[in-house]
């Protein structure tokens, strides 16, 4: 079966967190958007593991579903219901000095079943406090943690977590590891992806030719529900944790792993390079014109994924392959009737027209990607259905985000367009 797979994201115990990242608004939210597989997030976490353990129970192979006792379907419209399962996630900050200087690197890790899990939190709880944060900060190396996750199992699966973000990733500006090799050493062959995160998008990566041999995945890193399935995965699987393990090898002729939804990467916060205090953004090649300075005041400029990527980059863009998965640039239906209507995403007449759309259409990803044009402008209304063309042809005005700074998508030039 063909399905969207969306690992990581996190819990009200993480910082910065919405408390309604509960399982039972995972459960709604996941059909909603239109995904069948779903990230536990934060399955360090002692609190919400309890909360993992009290609600959730074994279905596929490795795989969990909402207690019936805790789903509420009469909150999600009938053309939207479907079938939604667990796999057990969670994400770690490893923070620790390797030849004399400072690493921060965040990596996913997806747990076989709660055996597994228990084992990593025994291994780990001697080593930091598991319940300050959802997200632990661990003093430890890479290395280390990637032999708990396979001494705990050796099915567990540990992703490095948006490989290009400055300040904390593998390859970012901040903690310079050039490859996977380097930061994993003799264990290297046991990473089979690694996720691009919201400022890069695989056809970006595959600049890097060191990297053809991984999956290239994307995720949400969502801290609130509705920004569920704003990156997420396409897969061709039966549903089961090992069915899952196989679709993320990077071995060309698999064809579990179809490809991903993404953000445009200009969308992200880390995209260009660029100066937040004095609104300063700039491209790289102003930036080494600068000498890594901001114009206006002189501090260090926060070099951003582009400035990055391309100094690793041994490949022109045109040459990048894709290995036949597919790209998929989505803007989220929210925010496409944010604009649309011209009042905020939040607001109630976005959250109302949202479900009316869903409601006669289906969940998100399909209004999105396949819905006819026709039966869009029939729904809500011709305004909606040009908004959602544009969107499919990419025909968008972005303002690239840099240091921090989420860029800006906007599908039209002005709200009398």
């Amino acid at each position: 079966m063909t399905l969207v797979a969306d690992l990581h994201l996190h819990s009200p115990f993480s910082l910065s967190t919405s408390p309604a990242m509960t399982l039972e608004n995972l459960f709604r939210w996941a059909q909603l958007k239109g995904i069948t597989l779903i990230g536990t997030g934060d399955f360090i976490h002692p609190a919400w593991l309890a909360e993992l353990r009290r609600k959730l129970v074994p279905a596929e192979a490795g795989l969990y579903r909402l207690k019936r006792c805790h789903r509420t379907a009469e909150a999600v419209p009938e053309a939207c219901r479907k079938s939604v399962r667990f796999v057990l996630s969670g994400e770690v900050s490893c923070i620790y000095t390797r030849a004399g200087k400072t690493r921060r690197v965040h990596h996913l890790i997806l747990a076989r079943d709660l055996g597994a899990v228990r084992r990593i939190h025994r291994a780990l709880s001697s080593i930091a406090n598991l319940g300050s944060d959802g997200r632990p900060i661990l003093k430890l190396d890479s290395r280390d943690l990637l032999q708990i996750v396979l001494d705990a199992s050796d099915e567990n699966i540990l992703i490095p977590a948006h490989v290009w973000t400055p300040h904390y990733s593998l390859f970012g500006a901040f903690s310079a590891f050039d490859t996977v090799e380097a930061c994993f050493g003799p264990l290297a062959s046991e990473i089979v992806a690694v996720e691009t995160g919201l400022s890069s998008d695989p056809p970006m990566n595959r600049r890097l030719s060191h990297l053809d041999r991984l999956t290239l995945v994307s995720n949400s890193d969502a801290h609130s529900p509705a920004r569920l399935m704003r990156e997420a995965n396409l897969l061709n699987m039966e549903l089961s944790y090992p069915a899952l393990r196989e679709a993320l090898r990077a071995d060309r002729k698999n064809k579990g792993f179809l490809g991903t939804i993404e953000y445009f990467p200009e969308e992200g916060k880390y995209h260009c390079d660029g100066h937040r205090a004095c609104g300063i953004r700039t491209t790289p090649a102003e930036t080494r014109k600068h000498n890594g300075r901001c114009p206006t005041c002189g501090k260090k400029i926060v070099v951003g994924v582009l400035h990055r990527l391309e100094a690793l980059a041994d490949r022109a863009a045109i040459d990048a392959p894709s290995f036949g998965k597919r790209t998929l640039h989505l803007v989220p239906l929210q925010e496409v009737l944010s604009e649309v209507l011209g009042v905020g995403v939040s607001s109630k007449r976005v959250q109302q027209a949202y479900l009316r759309v869903l409601s006669v259409l289906g969940d998100e990803f399909t209004v999105l990607t396949e819905a006819p044009l026709e039966a869009i402008e029939a729904t809500q209304s011709p305004r909606l259905a040009e908004a959602i063309r544009r969107v499919r042809q990419g025909q968008l005005h972005i303002s690239p985000g840099y240091d921090g700074v989420y860029g800006s998508v906007r599908i039209f030039d002005g709200p009398a367009e």
